[in-house]
């Protein structure tokens, strides 16, 4: 590819970040996105493709798997995906198993398109990460509704004991919320309460982004 292209493809991609606590809804408002500005527009990158290996994730007390600290997750490799997608290079994305905690010897090959969306709960806590975004968005959720979500979650769809996740929770997932997810918040450039069901800021969201798109488009079309 040469130099003029890539610049081309780097003034028409629009990075967005939606972040949001364990149970916000980031990922309805990010499926209300897709449907909205259509999955042909749309490269999905999910901050939790990039977990580390089990070993390598952080412990609290030696005990509990610190799943929610940023180091438990591969953030570089995050930030290089999204460079490449601007240069319109193809990402190969990692594929983790959740059920062994290992990433697969497999990837998923993401393709350039004009948005790339990313989700997860701690995008905006890493700077290298956060200045990629060109829109930040939060979501929002009071901490007794995010709790009961993840707890439904969890007990219906991983076969969790209430127990381990009560556990799970008051020891690393609501510390890790108040150091690095709620300060996180101030970097956003809309926050969405209510999650996805919140009609009002989705559709000035998805308004938002179809602008965004046009614009990018026509500088390209200038260049």
């Amino acid at each position: 590819m040469n130099p003029d292209s890539a610049a081309s493809d780097q003034r028409r991609t629009v990075v967005i970040g939606v972040a949001g606590g364990s149970g916000s809804g980031k990922t309805t408002v990010a499926q209300r996105i897709l449907a909205a500005i259509g999955e042909q527009n749309i490269a999905c990158l999910p901050h939790d493709a990039y977990y580390r290996d089990f070993d390598a994730i952080p412990r609290i007390g030696g005990e509990i798997v610190n799943f929610d600290h940023p180091d438990a997750l591969e953030t570089s490799l995050l930030v290089q995906h999204i460079m490449q997608l601007r240069q319109g290079i193809p990402a190969q994305i990692p594929v983790y198993d959740f059920s062994t905690h290992s990433r697969s010897t497999q990837t998923r090959t993401v393709h350039p398109a004009p948005i790339v969306l990313v989700e997860g709960i701690l995008i905006f806590a890493d700077a290298a990460l956060r200045d990629q975004f060109d829109v930040r968005i939060f979501v929002d959720a009071d901490a007794d509704i995010r709790f009961i979500r993840r707890l439904e979650r969890d007990v219906s769809e991983r076969g969790r004991t209430v127990e381990s996740i009560i556990h799970q929770y008051l020891e690393s997932v609501r510390p890790m919320h108040l150091d690095f997810v709620e300060p996180s918040k101030r970097y956003a450039d809309m926050i969405v309460p209510e999650g996805g069901y919140n009609d009002v800021a989705i559709h000035l969201l998805t308004d938002h982004i179809k602008r965004l798109i046009e614009s990018a488009r026509a500088q390209s079309a200038n260049a």
